[in-house]
Order: structure tokens, then C-alpha cells, then sequence
């Protein structure tokens, strides 16, 4: 009896614990930091070129998500899916062009639901797409308890600020600059880093807890970045993408001609054809250069966060997210930007410090890259299976020890407060046991036809006539090209354009499509005939699941025709 009851209070001991370190006091605070079009390009995630030590540093605490995907590759639809928990069919933005709350649905967002909890939320910089997407207020005041701050600098972010080799100042794409002789001698991301550095100090003693979003604009283009960043990238070391050409069997619905490049004056002195280029390889190493450079620029401003942090005691309990909203192309497939389905656009950062649990280490010392750039640090706890940038908003909860959204149901546009991701906070007690072929991301890109146009990166919603949904699993890329129909925002899986099926053990640059050397016909044929309740994901599994089911009958006749 005795051992018993010992045995008993040990497992109450155990819960106890386990809920105290993920509930707290149920007052433990938020820093979510957010970066512009930063794919994974990060030492921590394995990127040799990359200099990210403040970054790596965070991950080295963090559990890091080596395999998170954007709902859709571009910045107004993933930000609002992500700060809803809502795939961009429920929020029906795939443009910039409308809000979801008088479009779609009155949705609950992450900062208000904490808002709702008793949370200070602040918003500085990029969080939400600013202008319609988010009513011209960035959701203020449904979501934010001030309103956001937007730096003053970034007026010029578009003008003509970019000194040119002539002497004269242009609208470049490759923009490095002596930020002194700037306007206002500062640039946007170094005014938001300051602004939350300020916010963070106003928080010290205070009993209410904080959700302080802060997004930086870069590496997003144009590359306007401190110059001395370029030193960190000398061109004779910088590597083109290993797979610098269009795929031939890549169908043309897939391909992004990168418009938004060629808006810029420097990349329209190359006069690269239309749509698919190519770009020079002297300004392809010049890109990349300035990218990685942005990226080194940006985890400056992260690490002057993290200082603050921990420098204002305030580490110990503040839950600190990082991610991005979508990926970026550097040459892949010959593509450049996002604006696609393919890993190199819709894969992000994802990692979560959380003091305790994570790491028992809360210390977050700036590293200046120029003087440390051979700094190196081991992921904290990294997790390799598939996650969605969905699935932020009901894990932050739960991590916060407040209760989660309940899962979505089929149809949800009138429901206020629900996920379509999943919560990953088993991941944070229990470490991953190896690959699980259950998990799956899911993305989806709009076109305006089957053909490259001038329009296909950005397609308003008035024009969309094919949507691009596509699943990655640990196995395969898989992507559906189907008819789509903007004024009922309806797709007929039916309707197949285009398939891409890539097989990511042998071929993880999604360089082969193999899709047409199966049979679809049958496949299409057998799958009208389910419900039209059936999601478009759980359509998309069955779909792949036949597709490869014909794959493996394929290889067993091949064999056995062998073998006799």
C-alpha cells in the first residue's frame, strides 16, 4: 500500500511538473518574430554559405521544425492563413486584394484570441500585409492592443534610393548602401528592432503578459541592406543554384516568370527574355550574394532582440517563435522569388525557445557576425516530419497553457474561433521516434492559365482560372494543376491541367517530374465518385495513394518479367 501511494504521488509529481512547465503561471509572454521571404538559408538548418550565428543561437535552444510549410507562397494569403490557423480556400485570399473578415469569415486571429486572454499584443513592422488584407489597420483593434508601428523609413523602400555605377540613384534590385547617407541615416528592419527593443523595456515589472509580434521586412526585395554585409559573401566563394535550368518536364502552369524582378531598373538592363530568361550568371552570383547578405543583415536585428531579452530579465519567461511567411528561389528550376509550389518557396524556419522546456539555458548574448562569423551551434531539439505554419496559433496556446482552438469543422466560414492545423505540442514531451508517412503539408498557388502571362506571379482573384494544390509528404512533392473558379471559389479536382509527382529520396531539388509516366485517367474516374464533403486534402492523399499504389504494380511486373 505503501508503494503504492508513493508510486501514486510520484505520477501526481510527474503531471504536476509536466503541466507547470508548459502552463506556468499561465502568464508567460510572447515574442513572435516574423521575416520577410526567408527560406531555409540558415546555418541551422544546414546551409553551408549562410552566416545566421544569432539565429543558430536560438535554434541551438529552440525545438527547431526542419520541414515547416507556408500555406501559399506569398505574403498577404500566408500571413493571414497563419494568423488565423485557416488554409487560404477558408480565408479566400490568394491576392491582396480583399479581408477576410467581410470576405470570408469574422475569424479569431492568434494576438486576439490572446488579446481576449488578458495579453498586451503589439505589432511592430511587418506582421499582417498592410492595405485591404488587413483593412487598411493591420486588424487593429480586433487584434492588437495598440496600434502597429510601421517604420518611417520604409516611405523609401521603393523609390529611387539605390546608387547606380553611373553616379545617379535608381529603383535596383541590388541595393547595398552606406545607410548614413540614407534618408534619415537608418533603415526600416534597424527602426523596428529599435521600436520592440522599446517596447520590450516598457514591459519590465509589469504583471500583464505581452505578445509582441515583430516583422522584419528583409530579405524581401528590393536588397536594400547595409553594404558591409556584402563582405561577408565574397563573389568568388558564392555558389549558383545546383539546378539552374527549367526542368524539362516541368509544366508551364508551375513556372513563376519572376515579374517583380524584372520591374527593377538594374534587371531590366539585362533584357532577359520573357518568361523563362535566363538571368546572366555574373548577376545570378550577384543575387544570391545580396540575398544571403539580407539574411545576415536580418538575424543582426534578431539578435539585438534576443539581447534585449536577456538583458531586461525578461528571457526566463518569454516564449519566443520564429519563422517566415513563405520561401524565396535563388536560381532553382531557373526560378527567382516565390510565387510556386516548390520546396525552395513554400519551406520556412520554424523554432520555438521555450524557457525550461527546450533548453535550460536562457542566454542570448548578440553575436556580431563580422567578428564571430565562425561561430557554430547544435539545434536544441530538431524535429524532421511535416508541419504548416497553421499549426502556430493552436501550439503557441497550448505552450502558453491556455486552451487551444478546437479543430475546424468541414465547413467553417461561420465559425470564429477554430484551427485547420494541428497542435504540435506533444512534439515538446515526447522526442520523434523517426519518420511518420501520416504527417503532410499542405500549399496551393493560383495561375491565370496554363501558360506563363504577365500576370501568372499575382493573379487577382478576378482572374484566377487554375489552382496549383500540392502535398508534401516525407516520399513526394505531389501538386494537382486543376480548373478553378474565382466567383464561387470552387475547384474542380476533376479538371486536371497539369500533375508534378517528384520522388524527394532520389530527387530532393524536385528536379523529375515523373507524373506523366503514370495513369491518371483511372485515377480521375475513380475519384469522382466520392462525396463532394471530401476535402480537397483527403482527396489529395487518396490520389497519391493511388498514383503510387500503380507505381508499386508497375515495379512488381518489371521485376517479375526480370526475374522469368
Amino acid at each position: 500500500m505503501c508503494l503504492l501511494a508513493r508510486a501514486c504521488a510520484l505520477l501526481f509529481l510527474t503531471l504536476a511538473l509536466t503541466l507547470g512547465v508548459f502552463a506556468g503561471k499561465g502568464r508567460r509572454n510572447v515574442l513572435f518574430i516574423i521575416a520577410d521571404d526567408l527560406r531555409t538559408s540558415l546555418g541551422c538548418y544546414g546551409d553551408p554559405v549562410a552566416r545566421s550565428p544569432n539565429m543558430d543561437q536560438l535554434a541551438s535552444r529552440s525545438q527547431v521544425f526542419l520541414n515547416a510549410y507556408a500555406q501559399q507562397a506569398v505574403c498577404a494569403p500566408s500571413r493571414t492563413s497563419m494568423l488565423t490557423s485557416r488554409r487560404p480556400d477558408t480565408t479566400r485570399l490568394y491576392d491582396f486584394y480583399s479581408y477576410w473578415r467581410v470576405h470570408a469569415g469574422n475569424y479569431s486571429t492568434l494576438p486576439q484570441y490572446l488579446k481576449s486572454q488578458g495579453y498586451a499584443t503589439m505589432s511592430v513592422g511587418k506582421v499582417f500585409h498592410q492595405g485591404i488584407a488587413s483593412n487598411f489597420s493591420d486588424d487593429f483593434p480586433y487584434s492588437w492592443s495598440v496600434p502597429a508601428y510601421h517604420p518611417p523609413s520604409y516611405r523609401y523602400e521603393n523609390l529611387e534610393v539605390c546608387p547606380g555605377r553611373d553616379g545617379a540613384l535608381h529603383r535596383n534590385l541590388l541595393c547595398a548602401v552606406n545607410v548614413s547617407e540614407q534618408p534619415g541615416a537608418v533603415l526600416p528592419d534597424m527602426e523596428s528592432a529599435a521600436q520592440a527593443v522599446t517596447l520590450l523595456k516598457s514591459r519590465v515589472g509589469r504583471r500583464q503578459p505581452f505578445f509582441l509580434a515583430v516583422g522584419f521586412h528583409k530579405p524581401h526585395i528590393p536588397f536594400r541592406i547595409p553594404q558591409e554585409f556584402l563582405s561577408l559573401y565574397p563573389l568568388e566563394e558564392m555558389p549558383l543554384a545546383p539546378d539552374p535550368d527549367v526542368p524539362e518536364l516541368l509544366p508551364p502552369v508551375a513556372y513563376n516568370p519572376w515579374m517583380d524582378l524584372r520591374k527593377r531598373d538594374d534587371v531590366q538592363k539585362l533584357n532577359a527574355s520573357f518568361p523563362y530568361g535566363p538571368i546572366p550568371k555574373d548577376f545570378q552570383l550577384l543575387l544570391r550574394q545580396h540575398y544571403y547578405a539580407a539574411v545576415s543583415y536580418v538575424d543582426a536585428q534578431v539578435g539585438r532582440l534576443l539581447a534585449a531579452l536577456d538583458e531586461l530579465g525578461l528571457s526566463d519567461d518569454t516564449l519566443v517563435v520564429l519563422t517566415s511567411d513563405h520561401g524565396w528561389s535563388l536560381g532553382e528550376h531557373g526560378e527567382w522569388a516565390k510565387y510556386s509550389n516548390f520546396n525552395v518557396a513554400t519551406r520556412v524556419p520554424l523554432m520555438f525557445y521555450v524557457p525550461g522546456v527546450t533548453s535550460a539555458a536562457s542566454s542570448f548574448p548578440f553575436i556580431d557576425v563580422f567578428s564571430q562569423s565562425g561561430r557554430r551551434f547544435q539545434n536544441g531539439r530538431p524535429v524532421e516530419n511535416m508541419v504548416e505554419l497553421v499549426d502556430v496559433f493552436p501550439t503557441v496556446c497550448s505552450l502558453l497553457g491556455l486552451k487551444a482552438p478546437r479543430p475546424c469543422p468541414r465547413v467553417s466560414f461561420k465559425v470564429e474561433l477554430c484551427t485547420e492545423g494541428k497542435n504540435l505540442v506533444h512534439s515538446f514531451r515526447h522526442r520523434e521516434r523517426g519518420a511518420n508517412k501520416e504527417h503532410m503539408a499542405f500549399s496551393q498557388y493560383p495561375r491565370p492559365a496554363d501558360q506563363p502571362q504577365l500576370n501568372s506571379d499575382l493573379p487577382l482573384l478576378k482572374d484566377i482560372r487554375v489552382m496549383g494544390y500540392s502535398m508534401r509528404t516525407w516520399d513526394y512533392r505531389f501538386t494537382l494543376w486543376v480548373a478553378f473558379d474565382p466567383s464561387t471559389f470552387q475547384a474542380n479536382m476533376s479538371d486536371i491541367h497539369a500533375g508534378e509527382l517528384y520522388m524527394v529520396a532520389d530527387d530532393p531539388g524536385e528536379d523529375v517530374n515523373v507524373f506523366s509516366r503514370l495513369e491518371h485517367v483511372a485515377m480521375v474516374r475513380k475519384l469522382d465518385a466520392l462525396p463532394q464533403t471530401v476535402s480537397v486534402e483527403e482527396r489529395m492523399k487518396l490520389q497519391l495513394l493511388f498514383l503510387t499504389a500503380g507505381m508499386k504494380r508497375n515495379e512488381d511486373q518489371l521485376s517479375g518479367r526480370r526475374r522469368s
